[in-house]
């Protein structure tokens, strides 16, 4: 009769070693279903854009056929120094970006599917960093365009 209250004991022991084992896999389970929401957050972040190539490829829906659409190049320092889109016949057009001493860019030259300069852009800069004046010339230098930019923020309270 002494052995009984030693079972009993073992009994409650296992009980509760049970229970703490069911929560704790109710804790692991709701931890990895937190997990990829924890991962989408990561992705939101910015990218490493230095010495950065991005290739857009267009595929039919069968994905038998691949064909490139855009390419953007990003410099050492992460900054966007060419992009050149292409179509079924090769190259469509493409620019290249140069930047001042400042690291805004300073010049945007237009190419066209034969590689020969199209149009080029300058800018001025308002003190928020945002383009303020564009200016667009012809290969010969021509100024063929001014944008101006105009900012208006909407009001956050309403």
């Amino acid at each position: 009769m002494a052995a009984a209250p030693a079972d009993v004991t073992d009994i409650k022991v296992f009980l509760i070693f049970a229970f703490i084992m069911k929560r704790l896999l109710i804790l692991a389970a709701a931890a990895l279903l937190l997990i990829p929401g924890a991962m989408a957050q990561d992705t939101d972040q910015k990218i490493n854009k230095k010495n950065l190539v991005i290739k857009e490829w267009n595929t039919d829906p069968k994905g038998t056929s691949k064909v490139l659409d855009h390419v953007t190049t990003f410099s050492p320092e992460g900054r966007k120094i060419e992009e050149i889109e292409y179509g079924s016949s090769g190259q469509k057009w493409r620019k290249r970006f140069e930047y001042g001493p400042d690291g805004k860019v300073s010049r945007e030259l237009v190419y066209d599917d034969r590689n020969r300069l199209q149009t080029y852009k300058t800018f001025e800069w308002n003190e928020f960093s945002r383009k303020k004046v564009q200016y667009t010339y012809s290969a010969k230098g021509k100024l063929l365009s001014i944008k101006h930019y105009e900012y208006i923020a909407q009001d956050a309270g309403k």
